[in-house]
């Protein structure tokens, strides 16, 4: 650390002024001199602190105090979640993550923006300028974000308001590195890039709660800490991470509670979501970033979760929240705000100084009221009343947009300049202590953490195998609920039992009743686990990119255990079946016909299941996969030869891509031979094998029809995994 005496050799001073060219800016931006102006650190070192500025001369008129952050106290970076407290953890021998001193993160971006491309114009809201009403032909790209500008230093929590629509959610997840597509401006964390090193030390908190429902909330804390921490701490270690996580955010009372969802009833919103925190904690990130976390809260449960988050900045972490309207209690406990309209900033700096500034440009209301909404107002272009402190009549287009127009020229005037000048600033003091401390060019290039080596990107947490049990045992556990249900039970068993009254005690003579009965194992069993299986990876979609983000787990390790935990969710139920329906239905009373039957059936359970996942993971939309499975399965049921025997030659290509062909030709195979004969007239023999609706299928060929089934049993899940592979969830 360097003596506060030799401060000045950090800025080449000239008569008591530095020369620096952030100070060039902050006096450019209020029209001053380069002599009218100094700095003042609030640290020896000025070593990624804030500045402030000092106009020398007072006789010249000032612009609105620019809301430049206050002097960070010196945090200790060495303990829990809330540092206000100790807990029975902290006196373990072994070192918990959470006890880690932590590599503090200062977030800067500068000019950010961000824009898509949409199809036709759209039509503005109230408060909008008008917009052609003629569409246009080509694509058009339209401006989410643009020019944001902003700085989060270690210990502060940051506040992103504005109304519905204003680029918050846009701006946090370009921040945390998840936006699709590139925003443009600069992101930096520590003056670098954002690499794996810094997704690693980052937590994100989505608005929607996105968990398993049917999980206990230990479970989720312990599945998610042996997927996220580090293989050099024990299960057992792992454990007790996630039971001090989940003691600190005050989930002990409900650990044994189901999380729930919208079918199922679970722990209430304000514990759903301190979970969805918890889980971030668990790695003890730098750097945390929460999307809307008082969404459909009531007030006292909105207060403890931004306690929380207070708590977790204090303990020298990097906060960053979006909120729509928070209350006042809520207002003033954020370090710094960020107040944006239609994708732009018309405020950022203190929250405390937040009112001064718009008094200063002539907005204040004459009631008191909460600074957030008197802020989302002038964000919205809506102004109250300035001496009666009613609201005006509700403004047209013109106003609202002149309303808005001017905050953002007044912010681009007064604030900016300002902000800018403290990025630069900060920029010129990392680079000072970066060539006063490392020796080296390399080690200069590296301030705070590590940079990504060769191969960084594939380097994960936990290995292979270990990663394939935790999401086997977890996926067990989740989907036995589900595949398990007294309903789904209800419906195989009254089916099985209708089938087999259907066809009760059916003997060979009635050659088409038994053929009937085979053809229908084959299509129930068809269409039953595809449905089950389309809706899967859609279903799933938002845990996988979720978890894929937080680079929990391998795709690979995922899709496996994906696989293996569906066998007996999927094998058990057409056992039943089929027990049920075979004796019932009269087929051949032998044990190893029966397995056969049995084997077979599973076989195509697999097959159909394939079939399904594949269509899900490439359309990853549930009514479309819906739709094209319906249209397949007709397809391959009109081509599995019983229905239409005399195929034309142009469509019996068809029959070859149905794997129902395949498990009715087999059934057809086991169940009969060459040598069984039905009574086909009074007193004759007919041989099955020439039965018409038989001999068009085939009792032969029993190999080529296994490896063609057994050719799609892996071709589909190929195909389902390439596209997971390219699809979102797998980048």
């Amino acid at each position: 650390m360097m003596a506060p005496e030799n401060r000045s050799e950090q800025h080449d001073v000239i008569g008591g002024v530095a020369s620096h060219p952030a100070l060039v800016a902050a006096a450019a931006a209020a029209k001053r001199s380069p002599e009218d102006v100094s700095t003042v650190c609030d640290e020896s070192d000025c070593y990624g602190h804030p500045f402030s500025i000092e106009y020398l001369n007072p006789s010249l008129p000032s612009p609105p105090p620019p809301p430049l952050p206050a002097a960070s106290a010196q945090v200790q970076l060495q303990s829990p979640l809330q540092p206000q407290h100790q807990n029975s953890f902290s006196n373990v021998s072994h070192p918990l993550v959470l006890s880690k001193p932590l590599r503090t993160i200062t977030l800067k971006f500068e000019d950010v923006e961000y824009k898509i491309k949409v199809g036709s114009a759209e039509s503005g809201g109230s408060c909008l300028p008008e917009k052609p009403t003629i569409l246009r032909s080509t694509p058009a790209e339209k401006t989410i974000i643009e020019g944001i500008t902003g700085v989060v230093r270690p210990g502060e929590m940051l506040a992103m308001l504005g109304p519905s629509g204003s680029g918050k959610t846009t701006l946090l997840t370009a921040l945390a590195g998840r936006q699709q597509g590139k925003a443009s401006g600069s992101i930096t964390y520590n003056g670098q890039p954002f690499s794996a090193s810094v997704k690693r030390m980052t937590g994100f908190v989505s608005q929607d709660d996105v968990m398993y429902p049917h999980l206990t909330v230990m479970e989720t804390l312990v599945f998610s800490a042996l997927l996220r921490l580090p293989n050099t701490l024990s299960k057992e270690q792992r454990m007790e991470q996630a039971e001090h996580v989940m003691q600190e955010l005050g989930l002990s009372k409900c650990r044994n509670s189901i999380i729930g969802g919208a079918l199922v009833r679970g722990v209430s919103g304000g514990e759903r979501k301190r979970v969805s925190i918890g889980q971030e904690m668990l790695i003890n990130p730098s750097l945390l970033l929460l999307d809307e976390p008082t969404s459909g809260m009531d007030s006292t449960t909105a207060l403890r979760i931004v306690a929380t988050l207070q708590g977790l900045a204090r303990g020298g972490r990097t906060v960053v929240t979006t909120i729509h309207q928070p209350s006042s209690r809520l207002f003033h406990m954020f370090d710094r705000i960020l107040l944006l309209s239609e994708g732009k900033c018309i405020y950022g700096g203190k929250a405390s100084e937040a009112m001064g500034y718009f008094s200063s440009l002539g907005f204040a209301p004459s009631v008191a009221m909460n600074p957030a909404d008197f802020l989302l107002d002038l964000a919205n272009g809506g102004v109250p009343e300035l001496k009666t402190g009613s609201l005006l009549e509700p403004p047209d287009h013109n106003s609202c947009s002149a309303i808005k127009q001017s905050l953002v020229l007044s912010y681009n005037t007064n604030l900016a300049p300002a902000m800018k000048a403290e990025l630069l600033y900060n920029d010129y003091c990392w680079d000072q202590h970066n060539s006063s401390t490392a020796p080296t060019k390399q080690e200069k290039s590296v301030p705070h953490f590590p940079s990504s080596r060769h191969g960084e990107e594939n380097h994960w947490n936990t290995g292979w195998w270990e990663q394939f049990n935790v999401l086997l045992t977890r996926s067990l556990k989740e989907r036995k609920q589900e595949s398990f249900s007294g309903l789904r039970i209800f419906q195989v068993v009254s089916v099985s039992i209708l089938c087999g009254l259907m066809w009760w005690h059916s003997k060979v003579s009635n050659i088409q009743d038994q053929v009937g009965l085979l053809f229908f194992f084959s299509i129930f069993w068809g269409f039953f686990p595809l449905f089950n299986a389309v809706f899967t990876f859609p279903q799933e979609r938002p845990m996988l990119v979720k978890e894929r983000h937080s680079r929990m787990y391998r795709l690979s390790s995922y899709f496996v255990a994906r696989m293996v935990g569906d066998l007996p969710m999927e094998l058990v139920l057409p056992t039943l079946f089929v027990t049920i329906s075979y004796w019932m239905g009269g087929l051949k009373p032998s044990v190893p016909t029966f397995v056969f039957t049995l084997l077979v059936i599973l076989f195509s359970v697999l097959v159909s299941q394939g079939v399904g996942l594949a269509l899900g993971a490439v359309l990853m939309d549930v009514k479309q996969g819906a739709t094209l499975a319906s249209v397949l399965m007709l397809t391959f049921l009109l081509a599995g030869g019983y229905y239409v025997q005399h195929v034309p030659l142009f469509m019996s290509w068809l029959k070859y891509f149905s794997f129902s062909y395949y498990c009715y030709k087999l059934l057809l195979g086991v169940q009969y031979s060459d040598q069984d004969y039905y009574v086909c007239g009074e007193g004759a023999l007919c041989r099955v094998a020439d039965y018409p609706a038989v001999k068009h299928v085939g009792l032969d060929h029993k190999g080529f029809d296994l490896a063609a089934l057994a050719i799609m049993l892996v071709g589909y899940r190929l195909v389902a995994y390439a596209a997971l592979r390219m699809g979102r969830a797998g980048r």
